[in-house]
């Protein structure tokens, strides 16, 4: 028997089970207020409480205090080297959110959110999956936070927020497609199932969060700064050059890498030398902010 024909029986099934994966996840964007499944409600308690002008940090605490690994998170957060750079650390809830200010809390409690999605029962087989796309985020996350601070912009905290919630699409993907179990062992059919809707997906989540329109932009599509847009920098650019940065091992290997010439680069004005200070500087920071937030 030929090998095209022990190839045809598992091509076949993959077409009408991608035909009603294309059918519900449709479905499920077009809805006024898509979700991501077992999300904790914790995110909208704090972003409440944040919305108020007048709040003080005892109420967040709070609101915080009520959900007791949100809490421990925090604080590992606030003792981290990011945002610990001299090693005096914070015990108490109310001294961490001081140290981060709401900003950061705000993102930290979505990035919470998100883990805690992960761990949820209903995913236990997309497990391998999940941490991929975590893991990624983190990395991102925590390159574009230390990008961000190295060229003195005021949006470290949103570029850190914007590097974790780039993978909500990717997530929702992942938790339509676990439906059909063809697509998932398929990986090129998978790889092709994410780069159509994640984009798509991401923007209609993350609109419903009102997180701003840098990170809605920035999170949900940073790929496309590479299209000239400008001179100025924006929040995509900082994730889409530090895409570009997560993955050197060496700042040595730096010299002559075509992506130095990228829209990005150019409008953060950042060559070789100054990408290997950003990674040079910064290797503790973003170890460390990249633990705490890929735990």
């Amino acid at each position: 028997m030929a090998a095209s024909e022990l190839q045809a029986p598992a091509t076949l099934a993959i077409g009408p089970a991608l035909a009603e994966f294309t059918r519900r996840i449709a479905v499920d964007l077009a809805a006024d207020l898509p979700e991501l499944p077992s999300f904790p409600d914790v995110v909208v308690r704090v972003r409440r409480a944040l919305s108020k002008d007048d709040v003080a940090v005892d109420e967040v605490v709070r609101v915080v205090s009520a959900e007791p690994s949100l809490s421990v998170r925090l604080l590992q957060l606030s003792n981290s080297a990011a945002l610990n750079p001299g090693g005096k650390r914070v015990t108490t809830l109310r001294a961490a959110i001081a140290r981060m200010g709401f900003n950061m809390t705000r993102s930290a409690t979505v990035v919470f959110a998100m883990s805690q999605m992960r761990r949820a029962e209903a995913w236990r087989d997309l497990q391998p999956q999940f941490r991929e796309i975590w893991e990624a985020s983190a990395r991102l996350a925590a390159t574009s936070h230390a990008l961000a601070r190295h060229c003195r912009r005021a949006d470290a905290d949103q570029a850190m927020l914007a590097g974790m919630l780039s993978g909500v699409g990717r997530l929702f993907v992942l938790t339509r497609a676990g439906a059909f179990a063809s697509l998932l062992a398929d990986a090129s059919i998978y790889a092709e199932i994410q780069s159509v809707w994640h984009a798509r997906s991401g923007r209609a989540l993350l609109t419903r969060w009102e997180l701003g329109a840098g990170i809605l932009d920035a999170a949900s599509d940073f790929e496309n700064a590479h299209s000239p847009h400008g001179s100025r920098a924006t929040l995509s650019d900082v994730l889409l050059a530090a895409r570009y940065l997560m993955d050197v091992t060496e700042p040595a290997e730096l010299p002559g890498s075509a992506f130095l010439e990228a829209p990005p680069f150019v409008r953060l004005g950042l060559d070789a030398a100054g990408a290997a200070a950003v990674l040079t500087a910064s290797a503790e920071e973003i170890a460390s902010l990249r633990a705490v937030l890929a735990d």
